[in-house]
């Protein structure tokens, strides 16, 4: 629109612990529903993988997902191929997110009776149709507060980005702690900081 571009190097404050949040949970809700239903598969490499794949994420601290995004990526990608630092951080948190996600929908998927299964399969449906029509619109609307807590879990642990040197709503505080002007408002920043946080995960919560 002839405005100036702004590299995501310089993107910061509010705006990235929003974008972050909403990349994190839009990109981990498809594939932790397709992780949950290989998980419940009757083939054993897919179950396999699933459920390593599960295991393994969950039992990692996201922080160390973000050093291996930021620092390893761009040893295993290969040269012609290049993504920066934001890019590589939400995609780091989009995989770790879907690890839970897909523990969250398999919940779901156990509250549906089997006789769904098999109501379905009456109609004639595949399996696939059988997900997609009547078991996930079941499951899905179940899970709702778990999600919900999910969506504000990666709200708040956006926050974990600093450690990559990213700043986010919280990480441009500390930067601007650093100046010595603003240094005597230590108190109030961090309160500002935890009003912005409670108005947001309560106004979700509400509207969940």
């Amino acid at each position: 629109l002839g405005m100036e571009k702004v590299g995501t190097d310089m993107w910061g404050g509010l705006p990235l612990t929003v974008i972050l949040t909403l990349i994190g949970m839009a990109a981990s809700s498809p594939i932790g529903i397709l992780l949950a239903i290989g998980r419940r598969s009757r083939l054993p490499i897919i179950s396999a993988i699933s459920t390593g794949y599960i295991e393994l994420v969950r039992g990692v601290p996201l922080i160390t997902v973000l050093f291996v995004a930021t620092f390893v990526f761009p040893l295993l990608l290969p040269s012609w191929l290049h993504a920066d630092a934001f890019w590589r951080v939400a995609i780091g948190i989009a995989l770790f997110q879907a690890a839970y996600m897909a523990e969250t929908v398999r919940g779901g998927l156990q509250t549906v009776p089997r006789g769904q299964f098999d109501a379905a399969r009456s109609l004639g449906l595949t399996q696939r149709q059988a997900y997609q029509y009547v078991i996930l619109p079941q499951a899905l609307v179940a899970i709702i507060p778990a999600f919900v807590n999910s969506l504000l879990s990666c709200f708040m642990d956006t926050s974990l980005v600093t450690v990559v040197s990213m700043y986010d709503l919280t990480g441009s505080l500390k930067l601007s702690l650093g100046d010595a002007q603003w240094r005597a408002f230590f108190v109030e920043g961090y309160c500002f900081i935890a009003l912005v946080y409670f108005v947001s995960s309560f106004i979700i919560s509400r509207y969940s």
